[in-house]
């Protein structure tokens, strides 16, 4: 079967959107507890620049609006593949994460080449 979305998240909920915790804030938060040598800092810090200047930032994100975003699946290719280091510290700190996979998003409130935003309301998908 063919997905059309993908989200890496962890498994707890963020403080903002009550939906799981995708991939950045995962790390960031590992950061912030200090779970990271200064090494593997450094290689998030400069994944998370990588994305940063290649992808637009979605605007209700910017808001701090409670949405989540998704990648789409004909352009996460690339995306997985920068991802992937990442994806590589949290398996190395023993951080639980799921690669999702649908084709149900909700409705879509910012859109572009790379990406979805969809807001979530009580940590569920509107």
């Amino acid at each position: 079967m063919d997905f059309r979305y993908i989200r890496v998240q962890g498994r707890e909920p963020s403080w903002v959107t009550q939906y799981p915790r995708g991939i950045f804030a995962l790390c960031w938060r590992m950061i912030r507890d200090g779970r990271m040598t200064e090494e593997d800092k450094a290689l998030f810090i400069g994944i998370d620049q990588w994305f940063r200047a290649h992808l637009p930032e979605p605007e209700p994100c910017r808001r701090q609006e409670k949405v989540i975003t998704f990648f789409k699946a004909g352009s996460s290719a690339e995306m997985l593949e920068k991802l992937s280091p990442a994806m590589a510290l949290l398996d190395k700190y023993r951080q639980p994460y799921d690669v999702v996979y649908t084709n149900f998003v909700g409705t879509a409130v910012y859109e572009d080449e790379w990406q979805v935003a969809v807001p979530v309301s009580d940590g569920k998908m509107v």
